[in-house]
């Protein structure tokens, strides 16, 4: 990390759009060695995503995402399948990989973001809030955010979610309950293992952009990239649903 992060907070109208942009940001620093950033979106409808190794007939209720008409995407990092939209704010990190120091490796590249981000949020909270897992945050050992991370030779993207105000009530309808899952969760349900946060959107925005020392606005936004990753891979039935 060199310096400060511009901001780009920005919404693209579909889903698939707005991983697909996650990943333009991260493969435009990668190929021109372009500026970090730390972005900030929220859909304005809910969809599934699944990492990147995940298969979705064994991760999601496939049934009552298509009688919903809710899209399952999929993204280009790993970590486990959730559930997006309104009241759920999502963050990503377009970050360097130094040649030493906290991000060089998976394992330190998590602990320092995570640690960081558990502090931001204590900060705003007034309450402790654990690191769980390798990627979730945790209020009261239940979890308030899950995350993940994708590594190139020279940069990495570090993105994930917050629980702001969400329909707790559509994950418990959409996911079963995972096969793999943190020994913290003790095999409890989504509905007893989730909480919102109950945070103003504002708040935690201005406490992440205090902890990663934000300046500026970034730009310009690489949507030829973009159109082209949705195109090639997240408007795909072949890429959502490989095996």
């Amino acid at each position: 990390m060199s310096g400060s992060l511009p901001t780009l907070d920005l919404t693209l109208p579909s889903p698939a759009e707005n991983l697909a942009l996650d990943e333009a940001l991260l493969l435009e620093a990668e190929g021109s060695q372009g500026p970090e950033v730390l972005r900030f979106w929220m859909s304005s409808t809910p969809f599934v995503v699944i990492g990147l190794g995940a298969k979705a007939r064994e991760e999601v209720n496939l049934e009552s995402c298509c009688r919903r008409d809710i899209p399952v995407l999929r993204r280009c990092s790993g970590g486990g399948t959730v559930v997006q939209g309104p009241g759920c704010l999502s963050y990503s990190l377009v970050l360097r990989i130094p040649e030493s120091g906290p991000l060089a490796g998976i394992t330190a590249t998590n602990r320092f973001i995570m640690n960081r981000h558990a502090t931001a949020l204590a900060a705003v909270l007034g309450r402790h809030v654990t690191v769980e897992g390798h990627t979730d945050l945790a209020l009261d050992h239940l979890k308030v955010s899950g995350n993940a991370q994708r590594r190139m030779r020279r940069h990495l993207l570090f993105h994930g979610t917050f629980l702001l105000d969400f329909d707790l009530d559509l994950i418990t309808e959409l996911l079963p309950e995972p096969a793999l899952q943190p020994a913290y969760r003790h095999r409890r349900s989504h509905h007893h293992f989730l909480r919102n946060l109950n945070l103003p959107e504002a708040n935690l925005k201005q406490a992440l952009r205090e902890t990663w020392q934000t300046s500026g606005v970034f730009e310009p936004i690489p949507r030829q990239q973009v159109a082209g990753l949705v195109t090639e891979r997240y408007g795909r039935p072949d890429w959502n649903f490989r095996r």
